[in-house]
């Protein structure tokens, strides 16, 4: 039997972090649960663990990149044979954790990652969308990946992913920490990996604020363009599962 981890990055999530607990446990029983608290200020990580979650304390706010960077590496040392991130926030629905399952599954030896999209199928008309000017972005970002990937793109900035073994283990050993969402998308191609999106809804988030707001989009959007064409430039060695000079090389040894 598949083990199964849902990784939940969570930074200031009190508000929300039992929810997401909760509805994890409920819709997603078969999966452990992991929350990563990434040096939170709050409650987030006393309430995770009540809720019934395993927690991960960062020591200082490493940011989102190296939270889940912590989520993957616990995924990897614990042999986990897939991981979903699913954020903090109650953004993602875990009743839908199952469908990427069975895309994942269906389609092993040609995906190692699927990513949960709003903008498939018509699906942009349902569920929360962000704001116009973020949506804008998505587009740009989209298509830019599109091309480069040869695979449509069209969520680039969902962090609602799941992840075979391969993407385990690249992830564990090296994650994008600015852009995270968008970035990881080039790296499970440069590495050689392949992914595919499917349909999927997704919630407001059910407390906190998020990091980037109305008057921070463009700005976002600018920093995220330029880290896309540096992630184009960045030579990264291709991890091979059970390579251990590979590894050994992506770790630095």
């Amino acid at each position: 039997m598949s083990k199964l981890l849902a990784i939940v990055p969570a930074y200031n999530e009190a508000d929300a972090i039992a929810s997401t607990v909760a509805d994890l446990r409920k819709n997603a029983p078969g999966w452990d649960v992991v929350v990563v608290d990434d040096g939170s200020t709050d409650a987030t990580a006393r309430v995770a663990g009540a809720a019934g979650a395993d927690v991960l304390r960062m020591p200082f706010n490493l940011g989102i990149g190296g939270a889940v960077q912590a989520g993957y590496l616990y995924a990897r040392e614990n042999d986990y044979d897939y991981a979903v991130q699913v954020d903090g926030d109650g953004q993602h629905d875990a009743a839908q954790i199952d469908g990427l399952l069975r895309h994942l599954r269906a389609h092993r030896g040609e995906l190692n990652m699927v990513t949960g999209s709003r903008f498939l199928q018509g699906d942009e008309e349902h569920g929360y969308r962000s704001s116009g000017v973020r949506r804008l972005g998505i587009k740009i970002f989209g298509f830019i990946l599109s091309r480069v990937t040869k695979r449509p793109v069209t969520d680039p900035t969902s962090g609602f992913r799941m992840c075979d073994h391969r993407a385990i283990e690249l992830f564990a050993n090296d994650y994008p920490h600015d852009y995270p969402e968008v970035e990881a998308v080039l790296m499970v191609h440069a590495h050689r990996l392949a992914s595919a999106e499917i349909p999927v809804t997704m919630r407001e988030r059910q407390g906190g604020v998020s990091s980037i707001n109305a008057s921070r989009s463009i700005f976002y959007m600018i920093k995220v363009l330029l880290a896309i064409f540096v992630g184009l430039l960045r030579a990264r060695p291709v991890v091979e599962v059970g390579d251990p000079a590979a590894v050994a090389a992506q770790r630095g040894v």
